[in-house]
């Protein structure tokens, strides 16, 4: 009963999407006010029925409901009840079914909370947004269907992937779809501009909350993705370059240049033509990652379905929303004004060289990611594009890239002052050089790009920090004074500071882990020893345990460093036997300088059934990984940049300016 519910409320969502789809545009046509604020509640009832059926299809995996084939499927009764709510959007239908929840999440977000925004945009706005769920539900009501059933049923489901059952993996789709899903709004908001055919300040202080909040999530959903990666298969690795990684990290550089965009439009009412192509693109993007994931052009852990019919539907969807949305923009966007004037030497033009740079560098990634694809398609052959293409092409787009953000905030609007600039910045650049001299001393072995990329931390890091001191007069006003202006920046001050920062963490952490890791790779026996980067780590045989739904041999590993007990480490290689498959389980030694990281396989004369035969002999795969923990933080410090610049009142949706009797601060806040 409970499976037919949800069907039934999907199949209502589709309704009131349709109308919501309508009645509002023509509304807005008409200027019926009647008409127009009908949308909202439409969105909200569309939102309230979706979350009904996505609440019927959790019911289904958390009560082992055999008689749904996405449950036996995606299931079992012994899984732990985390990843039997997981298996919800762990399955093709169960994922489009939690993307949909989001879109009208979004919808109902601007539908409660927008009542500033003019009913005519507001209108046409959440209408976009219904075109958008017509598409996605009626793929899921006629190709999808999440609740199909299946008679008789079994005793047990097939259960989930066993690499998908993982903490980390668990939530990492939830935030990934919160962000570009997310973008949706902003593309709906960016379409509903152009059929009114003005964007003004106003309508980007409407976008940016959205913008930030959806670039939060899918920076939080990339940083879950790679943080599962690392520990989970194995290698050490915390970026393959795979397509399905790629997809979701183009929406989130192009997202980066649209959240700074947007910061124009409102400041100087320039770019505004470019802001709304990029808020096309980012969900241009998202879309095409759906495409990618769900269409079975390709085989990955990530990919879902790989029936070509559903992926022909999403290419006519995708199609339609791309192709609309462009030609409506190449038919309005010339009559856009261009905005105010400004100098070659400005904020305005950094921000601009930054967007250029962030959209090359998307645009390398998509090369990268669909060529291979395209040429399989053409002509069949197989290729491959990894991490050297992408250290070639990707890597010195972004390089120039740190260096504009270091330099950015320092740029007065319309027009700077070039020499002023290179006297205050010229004691970073010293340090800056200091450091990279200091790094090749260091380790004369190189390489060069990975010392050059070290700098470039630096300089943003340090430029960072004296933006920061700046603002509030360190060092050239009384404490006192300094401590008032620190308590009077704005929120999206501090939060742009914390993620600049944050950026400059994340570089030393890609540096140090990719280019100076060590490992280690051997046959070892009960009593083997293994040396690497100062640390002794003896292996001590295994020992079988169970799990609730797997059975595992656990290595013992005894780590020490200078001869004194450092830690104990119990990597594990675990075979489902109901899944037929297996997994390793890393065990990692954090330090602030690195991580020992340890893995364990059954040798290459090994049965490959995920458990060894011969308990005597194992593969060990030991490594050491400096300054990894810094990709982690430097993700926390982005995402809670993010944070604390939409606590902003200023960016609050709807909130009216407060009045404040203090003193202006030195520069407009971001």
């Amino acid at each position: 009963m409970i499976p037919e519910i949800g069907l039934l409320a999907m199949s209502l969502a589709l309704a009131v999407a349709l109308v919501q789809s309508i009645v509002p545009m023509i509304g807005a046509a008409r200027g019926n006010i009647i008409w127009m604020r009908s949308a909202r509640i439409s969105t909200l009832v569309q939102f309230f029925l979706i979350l009904i059926a996505f609440g019927a299809l959790m019911w289904s995996f958390i009560v082992s409901d055999f008689t749904v084939r996405n449950v036996v499927e995606n299931s079992h009764s012994l899984k732990p009840m985390l990843f039997k709510v997981a298996g919800t959007w762990g399955s093709h239908e169960g994922s489009l079914l939690l993307w949909v929840l989001i879109l009208s999440l979004f919808g109902a977000g601007v539908a409660v909370f927008g009542a500033n925004i003019p009913d005519a945009l507001r209108a046409r706005t959440l209408a976009v947004q219904g075109w958008i769920s017509v598409g996605f539900l009626s793929f899921m009501v006629f190709t999808s269907n999440p609740f199909e059933r299946v008679f008789p049923p079994p005793l047990n489901g097939n259960d989930m992937n066993p690499l998908l059952q993982d903490p980390g993996i668990a939530f990492h789709p939830p935030f990934l779809y919160l962000g570009y899903v997310g973008f949706s709004i902003v593309f709906s908001f960016a379409v509903a501009a152009l059929i009114e055919g003005r964007v003004d300040a106003a309508w980007a202080r409407w976008v940016r909350p959205w913008t930030l909040a959806a670039w939060v999530f899918l920076t939080a959903g990339i940083a879950l993705g790679s943080w599962w990666a690392y520990y989970e298969l194995g290698w050490g690795g915390w970026w393959f370059w795979d397509p399905v990684e790629n997809v979701s990290f183009m929406p989130w550089l192009v997202g980066t240049a649209l959240l700074h965009s947007a910061i124009v439009v409102e400041k100087r009412d320039a770019f505004k033509s470019w802001t709304i192509l990029l808020a096309i693109l980012t969900f241009s993007l998202s879309l095409l990652g759906t495409f990618v994931v769900r269409s079975g052009v390709l085989t990955s852990v990530h990919a879902f379905a790989t029936d070509p019919e559903r992926g022909f539907y999403i290419l006519v969807l995708l199609a339609i929303a791309i192709l609309g949305s462009l030609t409506l923009y190449a038919v309005r966007a010339p009559a856009m004004e261009a905005g105010g004037l400004y100098r070659p030497i400005s904020r305005e033009s950094g921000l601009l060289l930054n967007n250029l740079l962030l959209a090359t560098a998307a645009a390398t990634v998509l090369f990268g990611t669909m060529y291979p694809l395209v040429l399989e398609a053409l002509t069949g052959e197989k290729i491959s594009v990894g991490p050297p293409y992408y250290n070639a092409s990707f890597v010195p787009i972004m390089l120039p890239m740190v260096i504009l953000a270091g330099i950015g905030p320092f740029l007065s609007w319309k027009r700077a002052d070039l020499g002023g600039l290179v006297d205050r910045l010229k004691w970073v650049f010293g340090i800056t050089v200091a450091v990279m001299l200091g790094v090749w001393y260091y380790n004369t072995r190189g390489p060069v790009l990975g010392i050059i990329a070290i700098g470039f931390a630096t300089w943003l890091l340090l430029t960072t920090l004296q933006e920061w001191g700046w603002r509030i007069k360190l060092g050239k006003a009384p404490l006192s004074e300094s401590w008032r202006r620190a308590r009077n920046l704005s929120r999206a001050s501090y939060g742009m500071t914390v993620a600049h920062a944050g950026l400059a963490v994340l570089i030393f952490g890609f540096v140090g882990s990719t280019l100076w890791k060590s490992e280690s790779v051997t046959f070892a026996t009960e009593g083997s020893k293994i040396s690497i980067a100062g640390y002794e780590v003896t292996f001590r045989g295994v020992n079988p345990v169970r799990g609730p739904n797997y059975v595992a041999q656990r290595a013992t590993l005894e780590v020490t460093r200078d001869g004194q007990p450092v830690t104990t480490l119990y990597p594990e290689r675990r075979a489902y036997t109901i899944a037929g498959s297996s997994t390793t389980e890393s065990a990692i030694h954090s330090t602030p300088r690195g991580d020992l990281y340890t893995s364990i396989r059954e040798p290459s004369t090994g049965p490959g059934t995920g458990l060894n035969l011969n308990p005597d002999k194992w593969t060990m795969r030991i490594l050491f990984e400096p300054l990894v923990g810094l990709i982690w933080l430097g993700s926390l410090m982005l995402i809670f940049g993010g944070l604390l610049s939409l606590t902003d009142r200023r960016l609050r949706v709807g909130a009216p300016s407060r009045k404040r009797n203090v003193a202006a601060v030195a520069t407009p806040a971001e």
